[in-house]
């Protein structure tokens, strides 16, 4: 984990800037990104694959000839600094486009992005209270929500088994306990049996306790939510030495290659959901991910993509308006947004992806091969109804 001084030296270097004077024919994004803080390992990526994207478009002629105008700052990770760096933004800038960095953040700004009714966002939360067009009708996220996320994993479970014993082991936070009622509900249509819900605390903790309760109960599978490594490592280890037989799933911020790589030999199997193809897939062709290869020969994290596929939903909503001929207004930009249906992004998304509502319900299967030191996949894509 980067230093608070060493992640805004981060930052600044990938390009955070001082605010400037707009172009009148410029599209502003503009962002509340956790340079530093509990999610800078996130944030600093995601904002790289924002400036990338735009870098991209910019350098093509713009959205509809108008360039894109990236303006963001440094939140921490906390909702007050978040809101201070949107007031801040739009104060002085006339933006269209907004990136988010939480689950709080998002909910707290939604009356005030209905009030103006200008902005169209997106964000790093997946969570699955924003995923309602008539409650957050100017928000949308870049993937599946989190209930989603379990219902893709929940899909894979009962093809590869019917009636696998399942267990819930999730943080004791809202972003923890955001999918485990709805998906309680879609293992029992799908005739999976829950036999275990486990809560924890997130990050580091003593789990010796769990580990016997997963032991006793037994499942098949044991899905991981809301946690980015910790305590899973030690979950998967302390069970394999115990001679459980379960299989280990995680959901998006779980999935990032070199985190799981981090595991060390617990990550020999791991498996989840992600919605985007990762740095160095090659199968099939991909020419957004060449070009990203292109830019940065090294590994590029899960939340760099992530930042780089919401950038370019951004801007996809944005040149559908304006070739529209309509205005860049919340509505229009949402609207925009929503008639993307079966659209190829560059292979980013391993299928052509469609927007009806507030989510793009698309997902695959990967799994850690020890061996090679890669997620790979594990299944077919696997589309939602919407």
């Amino acid at each position: 984990m980067l230093s608070a001084g060493a992640a805004m030296g981060a930052g600044l270097a990938l390009g955070i800037r001082p605010l400037a004077a707009q172009g009148a024919d410029e599209i502003v994004l503009g962002g509340s990104i956790p340079l530093t803080g509990v999610f800078a390992f996130a944030g600093i990526g995601i904002h790289a694959g924002i400036q990338d994207y735009l870098k991209i478009v910019n350098d093509a002629g713009g959205v509809e000839g108008r360039k894109v105008k990236y303006v963001a700052e440094d939140t921490g990770y906390k909702v007050d600094a978040s809101v201070a760096a949107f007031n801040k933004i739009t104060s002085q800038e006339k933006v269209s486009l907004y990136y988010g960095d939480s689950t709080g953040f998002s909910k707290t700004i939604n009356p005030e992005l209905e009030r103006r009714g200008s902005i169209l966002m997106a964000g790093a939360s997946f969570a699955s209270e924003l995923n309602d067009p008539k409650k957050y009708p100017l928000q949308f996220m870049a993937g599946p929500d989190y209930s989603e996320m379990f219902g893709i994993l929940l899909r894979y479970i009962a093809n590869e088994k019917a009636g696998a014993k399942l267990a819930f082991v999730y943080s004791d936070t809202e972003f923890g306990r955001d999918p485990i009622g709805p998906s309680e509900a879609l293992a029992k249509t799908l005739g999976l049996e829950v036999v275990e819900k486990i809560v924890t605390p997130p990050g580091s903790v003593d789990v010796s306790t769990e580990v016997l309760k997963l032991r006793r109960a037994r499942p098949d599978f044991t899905i991981f939510h809301g946690y980015v490594l910790a305590p899973i490592p030690e979950f998967i280890t302390q069970a394999k030495q115990m001679g459980l037989a379960s299989r280990f799933m995680g959901t998006f911020w779980s999935m990032d290659n070199s985190t799981v790589e981090r595991m060390g030999e617990a990550a020999d199997g791991f498996m989840g959901v992600m919605p985007y193809r990762y740095y160095y897939d090659t199968e099939g062709e991909s020419p957004m991910l060449e070009k990203i290869r292109q830019m940065r020969p090294e590994y590029q994290s899960t939340a760099y993509l992530q930042g780089f596929v919401t950038a370019l939903l951004m801007c996809e909503a944005a040149k559908r308006t304006l070739a529209a001929g309509k205005e860049l207004t919340g509505a229009n930009l949402k609207a925009g947004l929503n008639s993307i249906k079966d659209f190829d992004t560059g292979g980013l998304f391993g299928v052509p992806i469609s927007i009806p509502g507030n989510s793009v319900p698309v997902g695959r299967i990967y799994a850690f091969d020890g061996k090679a030191k890669q997620m790979k996949p594990a299944s077919d894509w696997i589309r939602l109804e919407a």
